[in-house]
Protein backbone atom coordinates (compact mmCIF):
# COMPACT_ATOMS: atom_id res chain seq x y z
CA UNK A 1 0.00 0.00 0.00
CA UNK A 2 0.79 3.44 -0.76
CA UNK A 3 1.13 6.46 2.00
CA UNK A 4 -1.96 7.91 -0.03
CA UNK A 5 -3.84 4.38 0.22
CA UNK A 6 -3.56 4.51 3.68
CA UNK A 7 -5.44 7.87 4.28
CA UNK A 8 -8.07 6.66 1.56
CA UNK A 9 -8.82 3.64 3.53
CA UNK A 10 -8.57 6.03 6.99
CA UNK A 11 -11.07 8.50 5.60
CA UNK A 12 -13.59 5.80 5.04
CA UNK A 13 -13.22 3.66 8.40
CA UNK A 14 -13.26 7.49 10.26
CA UNK A 15 -15.93 8.97 8.43
CA UNK A 16 -14.45 12.00 7.20
CA UNK A 17 -12.48 13.46 4.02
CA UNK A 18 -10.14 15.27 6.48
CA UNK A 19 -7.45 13.09 6.81
CA UNK A 20 -3.87 13.43 6.11
CA UNK A 21 -0.63 12.06 6.57
CA UNK A 22 3.28 13.23 7.49
CA UNK A 23 6.34 11.07 6.79
CA UNK A 24 5.51 9.14 3.72
CA UNK A 25 6.70 5.23 4.06
CA UNK A 26 7.41 3.26 1.14
CA UNK A 27 5.18 0.84 -0.19
CA UNK A 28 7.50 -2.29 0.47
CA UNK A 29 7.81 -0.98 3.86
CA UNK A 30 5.54 -1.55 6.87
CA UNK A 31 4.91 -0.10 10.01
CA UNK A 32 4.62 3.72 11.81
CA UNK A 33 2.94 6.37 9.46
CA UNK A 34 1.59 9.36 10.87
CA UNK A 35 -1.70 10.32 10.03
CA UNK A 36 -3.78 13.38 11.33
CA UNK A 37 -7.94 13.61 11.64
CA UNK A 38 -9.86 16.66 11.39
CA UNK A 39 -8.41 19.59 13.75
CA UNK A 40 -5.35 17.14 14.13
CA UNK A 41 -4.39 17.78 10.12
CA UNK A 42 -3.02 21.86 11.00
CA UNK A 43 -0.05 19.77 12.88
CA UNK A 44 1.47 17.84 10.17
CA UNK A 45 3.28 20.59 8.34
CA UNK A 46 4.54 21.44 11.79
CA UNK A 47 5.98 18.23 13.39
CA UNK A 48 9.45 17.63 13.65
CA UNK A 49 10.00 14.47 12.35
CA UNK A 50 13.37 14.18 11.26
CA UNK A 51 14.40 11.45 13.03
CA UNK A 52 13.39 7.79 12.10
CA UNK A 53 14.14 4.36 13.24
CA UNK A 54 13.91 1.50 10.84
CA UNK A 55 14.35 -2.42 11.62
CA UNK A 56 15.73 -3.23 8.30
CA UNK A 57 16.89 -6.68 6.23
CA UNK A 58 19.51 -6.10 3.80
CA UNK A 59 20.26 -8.40 1.15
CA UNK A 60 24.13 -8.60 -0.28
CA UNK A 61 24.93 -10.78 -2.82
CA UNK A 62 22.96 -8.92 -6.10
CA UNK A 63 21.58 -5.67 -6.78
CA UNK A 64 18.28 -3.93 -8.22
CA UNK A 65 17.42 -1.75 -10.39
CA UNK A 66 15.11 -0.25 -7.55
CA UNK A 67 17.90 -0.28 -4.57
CA UNK A 68 14.88 -2.87 -2.93
CA UNK A 69 13.52 -6.60 -3.81
CA UNK A 70 10.98 -4.77 -5.74
CA UNK A 71 13.28 -4.10 -8.91
CA UNK A 72 15.10 -6.39 -11.43
CA UNK A 73 18.09 -8.02 -10.96
CA UNK A 74 20.96 -5.54 -11.87
CA UNK A 75 23.91 -7.79 -11.23
CA UNK A 76 24.78 -11.01 -9.08
CA UNK A 77 27.62 -11.59 -7.50
CA UNK A 78 29.88 -14.65 -8.07
CA UNK A 79 30.36 -17.30 -4.83
CA UNK A 80 33.20 -16.40 -4.77
CA UNK A 81 32.78 -13.07 -4.28
CA UNK A 82 30.30 -13.73 -1.62
CA UNK A 83 32.70 -15.91 0.34
CA UNK A 84 35.00 -12.39 1.02
CA UNK A 85 32.06 -10.63 2.58
CA UNK A 86 33.48 -11.45 6.02
CA UNK A 87 32.03 -10.41 9.49
CA UNK A 88 34.95 -8.01 9.44
CA UNK A 89 34.65 -6.66 6.23
CA UNK A 90 31.21 -5.95 7.08
CA UNK A 91 31.47 -4.43 10.15
CA UNK A 92 33.97 -1.88 8.35
CA UNK A 93 31.28 -1.55 5.67
CA UNK A 94 28.21 -0.78 8.32
CA UNK A 95 30.99 1.50 9.94
CA UNK A 96 31.62 3.49 7.00
CA UNK A 97 28.40 4.15 6.85
CA UNK A 98 27.66 5.69 9.79
CA UNK A 99 27.66 9.07 11.02
CA UNK A 100 27.02 12.24 9.19
CA UNK A 101 27.50 10.81 5.28
CA UNK A 102 27.23 11.40 1.47
CA UNK A 103 23.95 9.84 0.28
CA UNK A 104 23.12 9.32 -3.50
CA UNK A 105 19.09 8.59 -3.53
CA UNK A 106 17.48 5.94 -5.31
CA UNK A 107 17.01 6.69 -8.61
CA UNK A 108 13.27 5.47 -8.11
CA UNK A 109 13.02 7.80 -4.96
CA UNK A 110 10.57 10.37 -4.10
CA UNK A 111 13.12 13.45 -4.72
CA UNK A 112 12.07 15.77 -6.80
CA UNK A 113 14.04 16.95 -10.54
CA UNK A 114 13.24 20.33 -11.95
CA UNK A 115 9.13 19.96 -10.05
CA UNK A 116 8.61 15.88 -11.73
CA UNK A 117 9.28 13.05 -8.78
CA UNK A 118 12.41 10.50 -9.66
CA UNK A 119 10.79 7.31 -10.03
CA UNK A 120 8.31 9.17 -12.64
CA UNK A 121 10.86 10.10 -14.84
CA UNK A 122 12.43 6.25 -14.38
CA UNK A 123 8.99 4.50 -14.81
CA UNK A 124 9.14 7.21 -18.24
CA UNK A 125 12.45 5.76 -19.81
CA UNK A 126 14.80 8.79 -18.40
CA UNK A 127 17.76 7.93 -17.14
CA UNK A 128 17.98 9.40 -13.76
CA UNK A 129 21.11 10.51 -11.54
CA UNK A 130 20.58 12.14 -8.54
CA UNK A 131 23.10 14.07 -6.52
CA UNK A 132 24.70 13.19 -3.41
CA UNK A 133 23.46 14.94 -0.71
CA UNK A 134 23.95 14.66 3.55
CA UNK A 135 22.37 12.92 5.61
CA UNK A 136 23.11 11.45 9.23
CA UNK A 137 22.63 7.94 10.17
CA UNK A 138 22.99 7.99 14.34
CA UNK A 139 22.85 4.11 14.54
CA UNK A 140 23.38 1.18 11.95
CA UNK A 141 23.85 -2.08 14.23
CA UNK A 142 23.97 -5.43 13.37
CA UNK A 143 21.90 -7.84 15.00
CA UNK A 144 22.03 -10.76 12.87
CA UNK A 145 23.99 -12.49 10.09
CA UNK A 146 22.53 -15.18 7.59
CA UNK A 147 24.71 -17.06 4.72
CA UNK A 148 22.35 -18.69 2.58
CA UNK A 149 24.57 -20.17 0.07
CA UNK A 150 24.80 -17.28 -2.80
CA UNK A 151 23.69 -14.44 -0.88
CA UNK A 152 24.26 -12.68 3.46
CA UNK A 153 21.23 -11.67 5.14
CA UNK A 154 21.62 -9.18 7.51
CA UNK A 155 19.23 -7.90 9.95
CA UNK A 156 19.84 -4.50 11.62
CA UNK A 157 18.72 -1.38 13.35
CA UNK A 158 18.97 2.09 11.75
CA UNK A 159 18.22 5.34 13.25
CA UNK A 160 18.80 8.36 10.67
CA UNK A 161 17.74 11.74 9.68
CA UNK A 162 14.60 12.71 7.86
CA UNK A 163 15.45 11.63 3.73
CA UNK A 164 18.07 8.90 4.63
CA UNK A 165 17.38 6.17 2.35
CA UNK A 166 17.74 2.32 3.96
CA UNK A 167 17.62 0.44 0.56
CA UNK A 168 20.33 3.55 -0.76
CA UNK A 169 22.52 2.29 2.39
CA UNK A 170 22.19 -1.72 1.18
CA UNK A 171 23.31 -0.56 -2.15
CA UNK A 172 26.48 1.04 -1.15
CA UNK A 173 26.83 -1.53 1.59
CA UNK A 174 27.02 -4.20 -0.77
CA UNK A 175 28.69 -2.11 -3.42
CA UNK A 176 31.78 -1.51 -0.93
CA UNK A 177 31.58 -5.00 -0.33
CA UNK A 178 31.85 -5.93 -3.52
CA UNK A 179 28.75 -8.43 -4.18
CA UNK A 180 26.12 -6.08 -4.56
CA UNK A 181 22.96 -5.16 -2.08
CA UNK A 182 19.38 -4.24 -2.01
CA UNK A 183 16.83 -4.00 0.91
CA UNK A 184 14.54 -6.96 1.07
CA UNK A 185 12.29 -5.78 4.05
CA UNK A 186 11.58 -2.50 5.70
CA UNK A 187 9.83 -2.40 9.09
CA UNK A 188 9.77 1.77 10.15
CA UNK A 189 9.73 1.88 14.11
CA UNK A 190 9.67 5.71 15.31
CA UNK A 191 9.03 8.78 13.50
CA UNK A 192 10.13 11.71 16.02
CA UNK A 193 8.25 11.27 18.60
CA UNK A 194 5.29 8.24 17.54
CA UNK A 195 6.37 5.02 18.08
CA UNK A 196 5.23 1.49 16.90
CA UNK A 197 3.74 0.55 19.93
CA UNK A 198 1.16 3.80 20.08
CA UNK A 199 0.37 2.37 16.37
CA UNK A 200 -2.58 0.67 15.46
CA UNK A 201 -3.40 -1.71 11.91
CA UNK A 202 -5.69 -0.29 9.44
CA UNK A 203 -7.60 -4.00 10.36
CA UNK A 204 -7.90 -3.08 14.25
CA UNK A 205 -9.23 0.82 13.47
CA UNK A 206 -11.65 -0.65 11.13
CA UNK A 207 -12.72 -3.02 14.09
CA UNK A 208 -12.09 0.03 16.96
CA UNK A 209 -12.31 3.28 15.00
CA UNK A 210 -11.18 5.68 17.41
CA UNK A 211 -7.69 7.60 17.92
CA UNK A 212 -4.33 6.19 19.26
CA UNK A 213 -3.71 9.83 20.60
CA UNK A 214 -5.97 12.40 21.35
CA UNK A 215 -4.51 16.09 20.13
CA UNK A 216 -3.87 17.34 23.03
CA UNK A 217 -1.33 14.02 23.73
CA UNK A 218 -0.22 14.38 20.39
CA UNK A 219 0.65 18.14 20.55
CA UNK A 220 1.82 17.13 24.45
CA UNK A 221 4.43 13.98 22.62
CA UNK A 222 5.60 16.29 19.51
CA UNK A 223 6.09 19.72 21.39
CA UNK A 224 7.51 21.47 24.29
CA UNK A 225 4.78 22.03 26.40
CA UNK A 226 3.95 25.62 28.12
CA UNK A 227 0.96 25.41 30.70
CA UNK A 228 -0.93 29.01 30.93
CA UNK A 229 -2.89 30.48 33.96
CA UNK A 230 -6.73 31.27 33.19
CA UNK A 231 -6.00 35.35 32.65
CA UNK A 232 -3.47 34.15 29.58
CA UNK A 233 -5.19 30.99 28.66
CA UNK A 234 -8.35 33.29 27.85
CA UNK A 235 -6.43 36.09 25.98
CA UNK A 236 -4.88 33.21 23.80
CA UNK A 237 -8.77 32.25 23.16
CA UNK A 238 -9.74 35.86 22.20
CA UNK A 239 -6.46 36.23 19.94
CA UNK A 240 -4.57 38.42 22.15
CA UNK A 241 -0.76 38.44 22.33
CA UNK A 242 0.68 37.03 25.71
CA UNK A 243 4.39 37.89 26.90
CA UNK A 244 7.35 35.58 25.18
CA UNK A 245 7.44 32.18 27.15
CA UNK A 246 11.33 31.88 26.37
CA UNK A 247 10.99 28.72 24.11
CA UNK A 248 13.14 27.83 21.02
CA UNK A 249 11.01 27.12 18.43
CA UNK A 250 7.41 26.07 18.01
CA UNK A 251 5.60 25.36 21.34
CA UNK A 252 2.43 24.26 22.57
CA UNK A 253 -0.07 26.52 24.55
CA UNK A 254 -2.08 24.29 27.22
CA UNK A 255 -5.25 26.08 29.25
CA UNK A 256 -5.30 24.92 32.96
CA UNK A 257 -7.88 22.25 32.23
CA UNK A 258 -5.28 20.60 29.95
CA UNK A 259 -6.99 21.14 26.40
CA UNK A 260 -4.47 22.44 23.72
CA UNK A 261 -5.10 25.92 22.45
CA UNK A 262 -2.48 26.69 19.82
CA UNK A 263 0.87 26.14 18.87
CA UNK A 264 2.94 29.35 19.22
CA UNK A 265 6.36 30.72 18.94
CA UNK A 266 8.46 33.44 20.18
CA UNK A 267 8.69 36.80 17.77
CA UNK A 268 9.50 39.89 19.22
CA UNK A 269 9.00 39.61 22.57
CA UNK A 270 5.51 38.15 22.50
CA UNK A 271 3.82 34.67 21.99
CA UNK A 272 2.41 34.38 18.53
CA UNK A 273 0.00 31.99 17.42
CA UNK A 274 0.93 29.67 14.65
CA UNK A 275 -1.53 27.18 14.45
CA UNK A 276 -4.99 27.73 16.39
CA UNK A 277 -6.06 24.39 17.73
CA UNK A 278 -9.45 25.29 19.79
CA UNK A 279 -12.31 23.41 18.76
CA UNK A 280 -15.03 24.69 16.47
Amino acid sequence: MTSHDVVARARRIMGTRKVGHAGTLDPMATGVLVLGIERATKLLGHLALDRKTYLATLSLGSSTTTDDAEGETLTEAEPGAVAKVTDERIAEGIAALTGDIQQVPSAVSAVKIDGKRAYARVRAGEEVVLPPRPVTVFRFDLLSTRREGDRVELDAVVECSSGTYVRALARDLGAALGAGGHLRALRRTTVGPFTLAKARTLDQLEEKPELSLDLDAAVAAAFPRHDLDAAAARAVRHGQRIPAVGIEGTYGLFAPDGRVLALAADTDGAARSVVVLLPA
